[in-house]
């Protein structure tokens, strides 16, 4: 056996040593309520000088206890919203902040206009056809071959094509856009 296990096994007897043959007898001791400040019960309210002079101990108030009609409705089914029914929400954070001028005059402000999507095709190739540049585009499983002033899916038009770049039109928002085709082979 380890020296730890021997510990433990010692630890578990006088444990149950303490089960079996402790001292079990009641304490002779009343425990007193203890009296909340700030909340005084009706009846020392009414005589604090009489009782402060026969020396009595101050009374304590205890809280009276709601129906329970009242708490679960009639029917008996609890509610559990907010502020109302037997479990009653607590919010523990802090109270947020308020906002600054500069917040306040951002949330007040128009939203930012509207940006075209980035191109959302792959450049992999170009080549000069009888004089006029054509460059080979893809996106996912589709091939187009892009020249100038030609419109790719009803959305792109192609501007110009001068290498190293690419001009393209977004046509519903009408924003200019450009590719990196590479120099000149």
């Amino acid at each position: 056996m380890k020296p730890y296990q021997v510990a433990m096994g010692l630890a578990l007897a006088g444990a149950a040593a303490l089960v079996l043959f402790g001292d079990r007898t009641p304490g002779g001791e009343i425990v007193e309520p203890v009296v909340r400040r700030g909340a005084p019960s009706p009846s020392s309210a009414a005589a604090p000088s009489a009782r402060a002079q026969a020396g009595a101990k101050p009374e304590v108030a205890i809280a009276r206890l709601v129906p329970r009609a009242q708490l679960v409705g009639e029917t008996g089914d609890a509610t559990f919203g907010a502020g109302e029914g037997v479990f009653l929400g607590q919010n523990w954070n802090p109270p947020a902040p308020l906002p600054t001028a500069a917040e306040r005059a951002a949330a007040n402000a128009p939203p930012p206009p509207a940006v075209a999507p980035p191109v959302p095709f792959n450049y992999f190739g170009k080549a000069v056809q009888d004089g006029a540049w054509e460059v080979y585009l893809a996106r996912g499983d589709k091939t187009y071959i892009a020249r100038n002033q030609s419109v790719i899916e009803g959305a792109w038009r192609i501007d110009r094509i001068a290498p190293p770049l690419l001009t393209v039109t977004y046509l519903p928002l009408n924003q200019v856009q450009q590719i990196n085709i590479g120099a000149i082979d």
